[in-house]
Parts: C-alpha cells; sequence; structure tokens
C-alpha cells in the first residue's frame, strides 16, 4: 500500500527511458571476490571451487559459510496483483521485482534476487519455490493476489527452514502497528480496551488484525468491514480467510461500525476494489463520531480514505497516518522489510515468527519517540519533528534504523528458539550493522526536502537540451521551485512533443526577444564591466547571444534566484564565461567540487574542475570552502589533503605545496580535524588506524584535497567509470551567484540534483 506515495510525478517515456538506458533493467550480478589473475579464476572455479562444494555436501548448513546464501533474498511474485495495477502477468512484475531488490540492497545491504513464475495454479507456485528454496536464505513474497497469498506462505513456511515473508501482509502489518503503539501512548488509551475499525479485507488488512492481536488487541473489539460493509458471524459468501474476522454483531456498515470507534484503519481491498484504492469512503460525520482523541489510519493510496486536512476541519485531537509521502506519519514499508530480513539473515533464522515482527514494531515504536539525529533533521529540510502527534512513525531516512530493527528482530530469534546462529554480543552487532551503511548517502532527500519548503525560481539555461528540458520540467513536478528555460520557444515547444508531453505544456521560457529585459540586463551587465573595456554595445551584443550573461543577470536583478548551465559545452568554457561576468564569493576561491557515493560512504573531492596546479595557499581556501560545504550538508568535516606519500614517505617536491598547505592550516588554528599528506587508501580505509593511530583522519576522511586537477578529475571520472561510485556535480563553489555547471552529456538526473543544490545555496 506504500508503494506509490504520491500522485506521479513522471511521464511514462521518462519512466520507460529511466529502465531502457545503458543496461536495461535496475539490477546486475558483480563478483564479491578478485578475479584478475588466473590464481583467483582457479580458486573462484575450478579446481578450487570443489573444496566448498564437498564441505557442503557433508554438511549443507556450510553453505551458509562458503557461498552467498546467508545474505541472499528471492522477490517473488506471479504479477496476479501488481501494485494498483491488477493481474498483468509475470513478467510484467519484474520491473517492480527489480525495484524491491534494489532496495534490499540500497538500505540493508542485502543481496536479493527477483524470480517471476508464470502460474496462477498455488500448487504450481509452491513446488516452484520449495524446488529453488535451497538456493537463498529467505523468500520475500511480493504482488500476489489474495487469497492465494495466504495458501502460498502458509503452506511454504510449513515446508521450509528459512524465512517467507509476504511484504504486502506483514511489512504493512508491521509498521502499522509500529504507528499504533505510539499513538494509543499519545492518546493515553490501552491496547486492549480500544475499538477497532478495519476497512477492507485484503492481505494486508487481515495481516494487521492478526498483529494488532498479537500485540494485545481484544478479537472481539476488531470489526473489519469489505465493501459490502461489516464482516459478521453468519454472513453468506465470504471465504474462510475472511470468516476468521468475523463478529458476533448488530452493526452492518462502515458507518455504524463508526460510531464510538478508537481506532480506524483504512486499508486496500485488492479483492473488492480490483487494486484501486478505497478513495473518499469515510465521510466528516463518520469521523466526527468516533470517540475522544480518535486514531485514524487512511492508508489507501494514492487517495486516502479521506484527506488528513477534510479530518482536522471535524476533529482537532485526531492522530492521523496515511500511506502518503506528503502528509505526515506516512505507513512506509521500507522502514521494515529490509531491517527485518536483515535481522533474520543475520541469525540464520527459520522463519520470521510473531515474536520478530512484534520485536520489530516495538522498536520502531520506540525509535520514534528518541531525539532525532542530524541527518533526519536534513531529510526535513532544517526541522526537527519531535514524538507526537505528527511524528508516531520514524522517518526513512534515520541512519539508526539499520542497527535497532534487526537487532531486535535477531534478538527475538534467538529468544523464541527460530535462530540456527547466536550473536553473542548485541551491542557490537549494532556496531557492525551501522558501518555497512552510511546515512550521508540520503544527502539528496535531505536537500529537496528543504528546497521544497523555500521554492525558487531555477534557470536552465539551454533549454532546447533535451536531457535539461526533462530536468526542468521534473523539477517543477516534485515541487522543488519554478523552472525558467532560456532558449527559443519554437524549438521548446518541439523537444516538448518529441519527450512525449504536449507542445504546448506550461513551462516558463525566455529569450532575448523581451526587449524590456534585456534593457535592463545590459545596464546591469555595463555597469559591472565598463571599467574592464566593455562598450555598451559590446555588453548589449553579450546579452544577446550569451546564455549564462543572460541568466546570470536575471539573477543579479532578481528576476530569479538560482540557475544549472552547462551540458552542450566542455565544462571549461562555461567556467570561463561565469568568470566574465559572476564575481567569486568574498574570501573564497572558485572551485570543482564532486561528491562521491560509494559502497555506503559518501566522500568530498576538490578540486576536480578548475585551477591545475594549485598553490599552498589556494589548498588552504579550497579546503575551508569545503568545510563550509560539507556543513553544510550535515556532515561532520574530516579533510584529508591526499599525495603519493604519506606523512614524508617517500619525500618528493611534487608534494611539497600539499605539506606547505599543512604548515599553513595548523598556523591558522581552525575548527575542523585535518591531516596529511597521505595516499587515498590511508585517508578512507580504517585498517590503516592500526598503522598510524596518531591521526584523527586516517581511515575517517570525508573530505580529499587533491595536489593537482589532473588528479582530482582522473580519479573521480576512474570511479564514476569503473569504481561503481555515484557521482553529484561537480559542484562550482566559491562562485558569488547560486550557479551550478553540469558537465557535457550530463544525464537529467544530474542536472536535476545540480538544479537542487543551486535552489539549496540561494537561500
Amino acid at each position: 500500500m506504500t508503494k506509490k506515495s504520491k500522485i506521479d510525478h513522471y511521464s511514462d517515456k521518462e519512466a520507460l527511458d529511466f529502465h531502457l538506458k545503458g543496461k536495461s533493467g535496475k539490477i546486475e550480478i558483480i563478483s564479491s571476490k578478485p578475479l584478475t589473475t588466473k590464481r583467483d579464476l582457479s580458486l573462484a572455479y575450478s579446481p578450487g571451487v570443489a573444496a566448498p562444494v564437498k564441505e557442503i555436501a557433508k554438511n549443507p548448513d556450510r553453505a551458509y559459510d562458503y557461498t552467498s546464501k546467508g545474505n541472499l533474498v528471492a522477490v517473488i511474485s506471479n504479477g496476479s496483483a501488481i501494485l494498483g495495477l491488477g493481474n498483468l502477468g509475470s513478467l510484467a512484475s519484474k520491473p517492480v521485482m527489480e525495484g524491491k531488490s534494489v532496495l534490499f540492497k540500497r538500505f540493508a545491504d542485502i543481496d536479493s534476487i527477483d524470480i517471476e513464475i508464470d502460474s496462477s495454479d498455488t500448487n504450481s507456485i509452491i513446488e516452484t519455490i520449495k524446488n529453488i528454496a535451497g538456493t537463498f536464505g529467505g523468500i520475500n513474497l511480493e504482488d500476489i493476489a489474495a487469497p492465494d497469498c495466504f495458501i502460498i506462505e502458509q503452506k511454504l513456511r510449513e515446508i521450509l527452514d528459512i524465512p517467507v515473508f509476504h511484504d504486502d501482509q506483514h511489512g504493512t502489518a508491521i509498521i502499522t502497528t509500529a504507528a499504533l503503539i505510539n499513538a494509543l501512548d499519545i492518546s493515553q488509551k490501552k491496547i486492549e480496551d480500544v475499538k477497532i475499525i478495519i476497512n477492507g479485507a485484503g492481505a494486508s488488512a487481515q495481516a494487521c488484525a492478526n498483529l494488532f492481536k498479537s500485540s494485545g488487541a481484544k478479537s472481539e473489539n476488531i470489526i473489519m468491514c469489505d465493501s459490502k460493509g461489516v464482516i459478521f458471524k453468519g454472513r453468506d459468501n465470504i471465504d474462510q480467510f475472511k470468516s476468521a474476522f468475523a463478529t458476533s454483531t448488530k452493526l452492518r456498515t462502515l458507518e455504524e461500525a463508526m460510531r464510538g470507534a478508537d481506532v480506524f484503519l483504512g486499508m486496500k481491498n485488492a479483492d473488492v476494489f480490483l487494486g484501486l484504492s478505497a478513495k473518499d469512503v469515510v465521510s466528516k460525520s463518520m469521523i466526527e463520531s468516533m470517540t475522544k482523541n480518535p486514531i485514524i489510519f487512511a492508508c489507501a493510496n494514492p487517495d486516502p480514505e479521506i484527506k488528513p486536512e477534510i479530518i482536522k476541519e471535524v476533529r482537532t485531537d485526531a492522530i492521523i497516518a496515511t500511506g502518503r509521502s506528503d502528509y505526515p506519519n506516512q505507513v512506509n514499508n521500507l522502514i521494515g522489510f529490509p531491517y527485518i530480513f536483515r535481522g533474520a539473515l543475520d541469525v540464520r533464522a527459520k522463519i520470521i515468527n510473531e515474536e520478530m515482527k512484534i520485536a520489530a514494531a516495538k522498536a520502531i515504536a520506540l525509535l520514534a519517540r528518541e531525539n532525532v539525529p542530524d541527518e533526519v533533521v536534513s531529510a526535513y529540510g532544517g526541522d526537527r519533528p519531535k514524538y507526537g502527534k505528527d511524528y508516531i512513525i520514524p522517518s526513512t531516512f534515520d541512519p539508526r534504523l539499520i542497527s535497532i530493527i534487526p537487532s531486535a528482530v535477531a534478538e527475538a530469534a534467538m529468544k523464541s528458539g527460530v535462530a540456527r546462529k547466536k550473536i553473542s554480543n548485541l551491542e557490537d552487532y549494532k556496531e557492525q550493522l551501522t558501518s555497512r551503511l552510511d546515512p550521508s548517502m540520503s544527502v539528496m532527500q535531505g536537500i529537496n526536502a528543504k528546497v521544497r519548503k523555500n521554492p525558487k525560481r531555477v534557470i536552465f539555461a539551454e533549454g532546447e537540451d533535451e536531457n535539461m528540458l526533462k530536468a526542468a520540467i521534473e523539477f517543477g513536478k516534485n515541487k522543488l521551485g519554478i523552472p525558467i528555460l532560456i532558449g527559443a520557444e519554437k524549438r521548446i515547444r518541439e523537444q516538448l512533443k518529441k519527450i512525449g508531453l504536449d507542445e504546448n505544456y506550461k513551462i516558463q521560457i525566455v529569450n532575448s526577444t523581451d526587449k524590456d529585459k534585456r534593457e535592463k540586463y545590459v545596464r546591469y551587465l555595463y555597469k559591472k564591466l565598463q571599467r574592464d573595456g566593455q562598450l555598451e554595445r559590446d555588453v548589449d551584443r553579450l546579452v544577446r547571444n550569451d546564455r549564462i550573461a543572460w541568466g546570470s543577470s536575471m539573477i543579479a536583478c532578481n528576476d530569479a534566484d538560482a540557475m544549472v548551465t552547462g551540458n552542450i559545452r566542455h565544462y571549461a568554457a562555461s567556467i570561463e564565461k561565469l568568470k566574465k561576468v559572476v564575481d567569486s564569493r568574498p574570501g573564497e576561491e572558485i572551485f570543482g567540487m564532486t561528491m562521491i557515493v560509494s559502497k555506503g560512504k559518501t566522500i568530498l573531492v576538490a578540486d576536480t574542475n578548475v585551477q591545475d596546479f594549485p598553490s599552498p595557499k589556494r589548498l588552504v581556501n579550497v579546503s575551508k570552502s569545503c568545510v563550509r560545504v560539507a556543513r553544510l550538508f550535515g556532515f561532520d568535516p574530516k579533510v584529508a589533503f591526499l599525495s603519493h606519500s604519506t606523512f614524508g614517505k617517500p619525500i618528493s617536491k611534487n608534494t611539497k605545496h600539499v605539506r606547505d598547505a599543512i604548515e599553513l592550516l595548523k598556523n591558522e588554528k581552525v575548527d575542523f580535524d585535518f591531516d596529511g599528506e597521505m595516499q587515498p587508501d590511508v585517508a578512507l580505509n580504517p585498517i590503516y588506524q592500526e598503522v598510524y593511530p596518531f591521526s584523527k583522519i586516517v581511515g575517517n576522511a570525508n573530505i580529499l584535497i587533491m595536489p593537482a586537477l589532473h588528479s582530482a578529475a582522473i580519479s573521480t571520472k576512474l570511479m564514476k567509470v569503473f569504481g561503481g561510485g555515484k557521482l553529484i556535480g561537480p559542484l562550482l563553489i566559491g562562485l558569488g551567484l547560486p550557479i551550478e555547471v553540469a558537465p557535457l552529456r550530463s544525464s537529467t538526473s544530474d542536472i536535476l540534483h545540480l538544479a537542487s543544490i543551486a535552489a539549496y545555496s540561494s537561500d
């Protein structure tokens, strides 16, 4: 129910292009071992592979030690209930299942393979999964229609000795239960006393009801409704699964059931509504009829059963949650399934039982009550959420999720006797979990969250360029601000049609045909450039013909707030144009800084694009600016000055300027940690902390100051092409106006990131 958090912001063509470009699809397999030499190949395959084969034959549990089984989950569907689209077949579900696999990796470092089974026969599906299950440490069932999903999961749990988890049921139930625990705490109600109304009788609704009962709710206090009304004992034509939730009651309609209710839980009813959400089935009068401090979880997507703003018109005391990300308290499965599987896999659990689910729900609930870390503040755009009516569920950006939930699940598995592997020290285990992922990977979400709270007018200077145009459209659709295109309107309209949109699509376009604006910008630039030997006619020609001059003048004259340019020319050419019309930031150098996200860690690298051989003083200034930017993004700056030598070994004249920069910085008594000179592996790999225990930076660096532009540019490009790193930028640091330059042939996503960063820095 949380897979489509809000109305789609993307055209079909944009989504298709995303999945098509580069390698088709979203996942690939890479080797976890080196395969560079003949000896490596011999160990990986024949004859070296024979040794683990024989060990596993003697003891099947050794597969957890010698293969990827212990960190491998199968995401399995037959495509009978894909998102809100219904039964479109197994192959059509593959993009969704690949997406689920990506989320497993991104949030819990779990390797995952998607498997689509072309069958609607439950026995056939069960037999297929049973026969391949030995390959995996866990099975995640996804998008399988009820009642088949119940039958398949129940049978597999009986015959397999690995966790089988239908996320549409149990993931939703766990997060909803966590939200209920906190909502009851805030409203000062007890779960065994409250009257709960569940509208919807599909897989997730039934799982929620079961987990509520396991958490203390009384069966007689839970009333479940479907499209025909209350499910009561004696009602005709209900299946065995719904009948398990039938109650002895005279109530027959949702409206009657809502009177005096403490809790309303609205769920998608896949059986009755054919995969569509139950929009607007709850009225104001129903909400008014509920008890004091009502708890209302309107979780249908994309449109809830009743919108929060309508609830607030009649009930100021209500605690509200939805399945959408644009309201507080999003019931989001992403908080659950990756971390639940992480804990289950790490103790080699045989199943995910009720004890483990309840432990996960309680851990999630308790986490929301704690003071949130800075990463969450960044993700919320600078606001610090606090436990209360509008914060009963932790943020998906909370870095503590990876340690808190898996450890609670693992502990419950051990206590309930379903773990085959013991974790002797849970505190050490939490630290190991924390080191698997770096919360700074969510930096763009945090930037976008802040930008949305104070939208800006951002110029996309090369308006006719396809990727620049797409980025501008997405910038507007994602409510990040108002995009402004510079370019010939006819050509832009043609491009809009080419990318699958109406040629009359509403978007602001400006160009030099606007005589009043052109004259204003000429006056501004002439005043700025007249002492550089520029004649007014020269400035007029510059404004008419140069998009960078036009766009920067718009910002300077308060007709726009920020700009992204480039993409159709070399980076250096854009920089030279900018230097002619824009001053540097007072006291700072202009340089390029690239953010690299790789293996769960984010590092900032400078200077990647502006000056080739920096002086010691420039290196010092660059480091200070990097620290400023790092803190702007919420990082704790740790600066390493890089070289081919480490702390003077080997000595080289080519490293003197780096050593001189460090000495200059020592004399300035700055308020951040730095060290060098050092090689990049020393700066980034914690293994070297034992070799150089005197340094706070060794193995901990997140800002790398390069000795020269060519070394910075080469290393970052290598990381992008061969190292698997995600690059953001280069960001243009030190310029007096909020302008970013997209390198030649940047993707739509790259340009969109730069536009957001330009808007972010315009405050």
